[in-house]
């Protein structure tokens, strides 16, 4: 199976634009591109019940979050803090880094 590489990566900035968590913002976590889904720091909670596994673990209803698809979120720039489009360009050195299409700011540093 060949994985598509995106444009989010672990560490951005993000914001939900779809589903009942549009509106709210949060860091990526982990990004899962063979499901196509990112996983946002304090969005999209669910509740998982689990049973107690002897007295290192204790049972009950925990909250976690859950991913979201990779087309419901769109990149903040840090700058306009705006949700963004972004562009690529091949810096002096020869390495390729991402930029907002808005303000025009490098995004990899």
């Amino acid at each position: 199976m060949i994985v598509p590489k995106y444009h989010i990566k672990k560490n951005d900035l993000v914001m939900v634009i779809n589903g009942k968590e549009k509106g709210k913002s949060g860091r990526v976590l982990k990004v899962l591109p063979e499901k196509e889904k990112v996983l946002i720091e304090k969005i999209n909670f669910v509740k998982r019940h689990s049973r107690p596994h002897g007295k290192q673990r204790q049972g009950g209803i925990l909250e976690k979050e859950a991913p979201l698809h990779l087309s419901n979120v769109m990149l903040l720039c840090e700058k306009c803090n705006k949700p963004i489009r972004i562009g690529h360009r091949i810096l002096e050195d020869g390495k390729k880094a991402r930029f907002c299409r808005k303000c025009g700011e490098l995004l990899d540093k």
